[in-house]
């Protein structure tokens, strides 16, 4: 049985979508999961990017095309009141509900489902309150252990190689987005086109330019 690590930020839409879809995508297959929050912005200027919501143009291409994406796949998605936003108190109660800092499908969704079903402020006090409230039992860190464990994951998805969210990580090999499904599902059905001669030389190709900063 393969496993995955799923790593994830729950101000990602195109994350929510992926955990939405996931048992979906594989269905019938054989497989682990642990779900690995992350602070995405984190990755973002670990690599020196900006990420699509930074951006005027794919700001609002992104939105459209999650809203589309979600009426496509039949998945139930509404966008906040204010986007992007502070995902930190969302990441540190997830990794809160776990011992080891690895939160299970539940609270993930009841997370997930917090900022993207409704259209309400998903940073709002009150809100983030009654969110903390309905999790109460299933917390197991305390705030400094559950800063600390968001931090080794965000690490850990660096060294892995992860650049964005979503992505699954399976036998060292990063499968990044949403779009990304049907190709870990191949993965896992024993394709040996993925790791093999053209995977493996596509991740060497030498860069014909550099642009200056």
């Amino acid at each position: 049985m393969k496993h995955i690590d799923f790593y994830l930020d729950f101000i990602s839409p195109y994350a929510y979508l992926a955990f939405e879809k996931l048992p979906e995508a594989l269905l019938g297959l054989s497989y682990g999961v642990t779900y690995r929050p992350v602070l995405f912005a984190a990755i973002l200027k670990h690599h020196g990017q900006l990420g699509p919501a930074e951006i005027p143009g794919k700001r609002e291409w992104t939105y459209r095309q999650v809203l589309w994406l979600a009426r496509q796949q039949g998945v139930a998605l509404d966008l906040p009141l204010k986007h992007p936003f502070n995902p930190l108190p969302l990441l540190r109660l997830a990794v809160a509900c776990d011992a080891q800092g690895v939160p299970n499908r539940y609270v993930c969704e009841t997370l997930f489902r917090h900022v993207w079903l409704g259209g309400a402020d998903a940073a709002d006090p009150q809100r983030q309150q009654s969110l903390e409230q309905s999790l109460a039992s299933q917390r197991r860190l305390g705030a400094d252990d559950a800063k600390a464990a968001l931090q080794g994951h965000t690490s850990a998805a660096i060294a892995a190689g992860v650049f964005g969210v979503p992505s699954f990580v399976v036998d060292g090999h990063v499968f990044w987005g949403l779009d990304a499904l049907p190709l870990l599902r191949a993965y896992l059905e024993g394709d040996d086109w993925i790791g093999g001669r053209a995977w493996q030389s596509a991740g060497s190709l030498p860069s014909g330019a550099h642009r200056k900063a």
